[in-house]
């Protein structure tokens, strides 16, 4: 990987265009640059249904003509809104200077504004009933200015040359659940500082496409998950608390900057995954809340409407235009910027009404209890539409509670996810991890019981940035013992990581042991790969994601007891782990012995299911990987000695703190 002052390329001679794509009730003329923008009854209904998933090429500002002159056509929802004016760069923010005009009862406001051109800068004011003025920025605009300004500008999403057209067909052929995804999970403001010195020291989305392929390659992983892409306004945040949820991020560049990046991704078979936050939205004065003076948005009841300990406010996931304005989000991010999946933030957030309040903080539903039943509907909308529509993209469910059937067929019991976050894994990983030796045989069935619930759902195994923030030190600061017995730690725990059934997610820095915990202010400790543990670790991670890939065993069968077996899970007091996994054509097994303590183990005895030859891919401890180079055998020919409920065995010698993988 470059180092952090790694110069940057030249990207203005790379000029780009994004697709156009016209909805039904958009009239396009011969020029595909001339075309008028209007709404109408079709529109309005569809809208106040709840089912209008194009409305993001009605709503906001967008290039139209109107009687041969070229403009920009304004469209907002207000219905509360007493009157509404458009704003901007172009009419020197003249209050009055462009009046809008409501159209039917569903509160929608528009009007054509000849001569606005690309670039120009605008606001809705909103003059409300109780005689306020607010002054906000449009929520379905497709570019923000650069914070701290809180104007929306107007863009134009046309004309880029997608070249991943072979992407988008394999993608859609898919069945994610049979298919290997080891996602890197990434914040681009500090996966790596620009050398040029400036503040901020954000890389354009073109340039952060160079840095990113080239390092995810490298480690083959499948997919990348970007963390706040929607804008927003507090870096702080990480993206979390948004106020533009059809705008790219103006941090790292324009609209097309963004669809430069996803096809570069593409082109070199990687996937892309959006963090996705409908749990709640930022409060900042420009953003949703209390929109045209009234909550429109968000609940207006504060116990449905507001997160007391998030500071953030609430979707109405009862009201038919927010629903919309949501699912028409997930639909653009598709359609528009090719992206292949979300995940959805803070899920069970969404699902509980008493998530996070004390008594007297919420309302319980019709029938008194705590689900959230429009949240319930509002996620089998969402899966329905989009994942019904496009079986290849990914819905992935961050949702840290048992709730039963997350995940699932679409019209099923289920809320529809393609996938959903194991956090009861992780939280059992982690603590386990970071328990000294001495005390692991304690708690040895902490690592063996995911595997009991693993059939009732379609997993990924997170390590988050979540885990690595706020004290909870690193993935290396959580390991016990002196520094070389951390790192040894850890690579055994991240063989564990990919033996077991699950997708994979890692998030960056985590793959070379990065010492520190993650800060969004700063880029990873990349002058780390100078040292001989950490480029080790690096160079592990990166073996275990190419096993992981060449190996369908790992991955064709994750959520069922035919494609993973216990060898031996009650070796409490050794604390050592043993398990196969195989898929449907019982070809390249794989056998994981796993040893989880400093001591070493002599003519250890582990259970295998046939008399076959053992034959080793992987050795955790091996000198390359800053192991103590302690050796294990090549090649095992399994004997005839029954162990545990096998009726074979092989004997070993098990290094402290090793993995070792067995192909048979």
């Amino acid at each position: 990987m470059a180092a952090s002052t790694k110069t940057t390329k030249k990207t203005d001679e790379k000029k780009t265009a994004a697709s156009s794509k016209s909805a039904s009730t958009v009239k396009t003329s011969k020029k595909s640059d001339e075309k008028k923008v209007f709404i109408s009854k079709d529109d309005m209904y569809l809208f106040g249904q709840g089912v209008h998933y194009e409305i993001y090429e009605k709503l906001g500002a967008h290039l139209s003509v109107e009687n041969g002159k070229k403009g920009v056509f304004f469209a907002t929802w207000a219905p509360a809104a007493e009157s509404v004016y458009v704003i901007g760069s172009f009419n020197c923010w003249n209050e009055t200077a462009h009046p809008m005009k409501k159209l039917g009862d569903v509160g929608i406001w528009a009007v054509f504004i000849p001569g606005v051109e690309v670039g120009e800068m605008y606001k809705f004011l909103i003059h409300t009933k109780d005689g306020r003025k607010l002054y906000k920025a449009d929520p379905y605009a497709n570019y923000a200015e650069f914070r701290p300004g809180t104007a929306s500008i107007v863009t134009d999403l046309s004309g880029f040359k997608w070249e991943d057209s072979k992407w988008e067909k394999d993608r859609d052929k898919k069945d994610w659940s049979k298919e290997p995804m080891a996602i890197y999970e990434c914040h681009i403001g500090s996966f790596m500082k620009h050398p040029n010195g400036t503040e901020d020291g954000f890389y354009n989305y073109r340039e952060f496409a160079e840095r990113i392929v080239e390092y995810l390659k490298e480690m083959k992983y499948t997919h990348v998950e970007l963390m706040g892409i929607a804008e927003h306004p507090f870096d702080g945040s990480w993206g979390y608390q948004v106020t533009g949820y059809y705008a790219p991020t103006s941090r790292y560049g324009e609209p097309k900057d963004f669809m430069y990046l996803v096809n570069e991704l593409h082109k070199n078979g990687i996937g892309v995954i959006l963090d996705w936050v409908p749990a709640h939205f930022a409060t900042d004065a420009h953003g949703l809340g209390e929109f045209d003076g009234s909550c429109i948005y968000e609940h207006p009841d504060p116990r449905l409407g507001e997160h007391p300990d998030w500071g953030t406010k609430i979707f109405n996931y009862s009201k038919a235009e927010v629903k919309n304005f949501l699912i028409a989000n997930v639909l653009y991010w598709l359609r528009e910027f090719h992206v292949d999946g979300i995940r959805v933030d803070a899920v069970a957030s969404m699902l509980y009404l008493d998530y996070g309040k004390k008594d007297g903080q919420w309302l319980p539903n019709k029938d008194g209890g705590n689900k959230n039943y429009d949240a319930i509907e509002f996620f089998k909308h969402l899966n329905s539409v989009v994942r019904g529509t496009y079986p290849g993209f990914l819905t992935i469910a961050e949702e840290s509670t048992a709730w039963p059937n997350v995940t699932g067929e679409i019209g099923g019991e289920g809320l529809g996810f393609a996938f959903k976050w194991n956090m009861g894994w992780m939280h059992d990983f982690c603590e386990y991890m970071k328990l000294d030796p001495v005390m692991r045989k304690g708690n040895h069935y902490a690592m063996t019981f995911a595997m009991t619930y693993n059939e009732s759902e379609n997993y990924i195994l997170p390590l988050s940035h979540d885990e690595v923030v706020h004290l909870k030190c690193s993935m290396l600061g959580k390991m016990p013992g002196y520094q070389i017995d951390k790192y040894a730690n850890l690579r055994v725990g991240y063989t564990y990581m990919f033996g077991h059934s699950g997708k994979k997610l890692l998030f960056m820095g985590q793959d070379f042991a990065q010492e520190r915990e993650w800060s969004e202010a700063r880029e990873l400790d990349w002058f780390l790969l100078g040292e001989k543990n950490n480029s080790g670790m690096k160079l592990y991670v990166q073996n275990l994601l190419e096993l992981y890939r060449d190996y369908p065993c790992l991955y064709r069968i994750d959520n069922s007891w035919k494609g993973f077996e216990w060898m031996n899970a009650d070796d409490a007091d050794r604390s050592i782990y043993s398990f196969v996994r195989r898929d449907e054509t019982g070809k390249k097994n794989l056998l994981f012995i796993l040893n989880m303590t400093p001591m070493r183990w002599d003519n250890y005895m582990v259970p295998v299911p046939k008399a076959k030859k053992y034959k080793l891919v992987l050795n955790s401890d091996e000198e390359k990987y800053a192991g103590w180079g302690n050796e294990a055998p090549a090649e095992i020919n399994a004997d005839k000695v029954p162990c545990a409920l096998q009726k074979y065995s092989i004997s070993l010698d098990i290094a402290p703190y090793t993995a070792l993988i067995y192909e048979f």
